[in-house]
């Protein structure tokens, strides 16, 4: 059976609606239910963790079109996973404040922040900011297929923003535009066409007349290709940048939890530095997955700095 420490880590990681600390506590239970014999029980224990993992991801049914552009997403992402400068964290704590008071800032004749433009490097808690704002304020998150957005068709794409933005006036939640630029980039650039003028300039007209309930979350990995007139249309900008040594180590003790091992961390927060936070993220988990399946007790530091290396084999030339 679980060890009594175990036990009362799954409880206060249930109370505290930590599904990663969560998941990651029932599978040390099952690794030492597996070290013990008990195999079928902890068979049983990652099968039901897999079913948990598997994120119900349904399609929104408004219409046969927007059954491909617009899929509804369950978010469970907390903002404690979430690892951020404090600065950057505070302004994303803002945009749900403002959510929650935007009666009393109405009195006033002041509007929320609903609108949002994410910029920074691929992995770097773009998307993950979009969950943490759905999780936070109760609301559904959407993800729009940007790159369905985009059709040979004259005039078809701005049908189908149209659609997007009727959606967002009936249905309340956070909308995450991922890879913004695709359809946000600057206007007189050589390979520009008439029609995508015409796309952005109709993406301009829908972004400042929104006037919805619903959170508007743009993300780009390239904000010097958006024409600048999208700026003033959104109501803060945020950017993203690689983790600092302080995020890193952060960032590796939660991933960890009940898997971290006692060593050193600065031969680790070293070996780290320069990858992105979903590329540390990416091998905790190798770590703790090959911890696992060796029946281990914890991550080592030579496993974790082994699979960080191979994290960063990627850009070796």
């Amino acid at each position: 059976m679980a060890k009594a420490e175990q036990i009362k880590a799954l409880i206060n990681s249930y109370l505290k609606k930590d599904d990663e600390q969560f998941v990651t506590v029932a599978l040390q239970v099952a690794a030492n239910e597996a070290k013990k014999g008990h195999g079928a029980l902890a068979n049983e224990i990652r099968s039901l963790i897999d079913q948990r993992n598997r994120s119900p991801v349904s399609v929104v049914s408004i219409s046969g079109d927007l059954a491909d552009l617009v899929q509804e997403v369950s978010p469970s992402a907390d903002v404690t996973s979430l690892v951020v400068s404090e600065g950057l964290r505070s302004r994303i704590q803002r945009v749900v404040k403002e959510y929650f008071q935007s009666d009393k800032l109405a009195k006033h004749g002041m509007e929320n922040r609903r609108k949002v433009l994410l910029s920074g490097p691929p992995g770097t808690g773009k998307t993950l900011t979009a969950a943490v704002l759905a999780h936070q304020t109760g609301l559904p998150l959407y993800v729009i297929q940007v790159d369905r957005l985009i059709t040979k068709y004259l005039g078809e794409t701005g049908a189908k923003l149209r659609q997007i933005f009727a959606l967002i006036r009936k249905s309340p939640g956070v909308y995450l535009f991922d890879e913004f630029d695709a359809i946000g980039a600057q206007r007189g650039l050589e390979s520009d066409v008439g029609e995508m003028r015409r796309i952005l300039s109709a993406l301009l007209q829908f972004i400042e007349a929104d006037d919805s309930r619903s959170i508007l979350v743009a993300a780009t990995n390239n904000i010097d290709a958006l024409d600048v007139a999208l700026f003033r249309r959104f109501d803060d900008i945020l950017r993203y940048a690689k983790p600092d040594k302080t995020e890193i180590e952060a960032l590796i003790k939660n991933r960890l939890g009940v898997f971290s091992g006692k060593f050193k961390m600065n031969p680790v927060v070293n070996a780290a530095h320069g990858l992105s936070h979903a590329e540390v993220t990416q091998a905790c988990d190798d770590s703790i997955k090959e911890t696992i399946l060796t029946d281990r007790p914890s991550v080592t530091q030579k496993l974790l700095l082994q699979m960080l290396a191979e994290r960063k084999s990627v850009y070796s030339t």
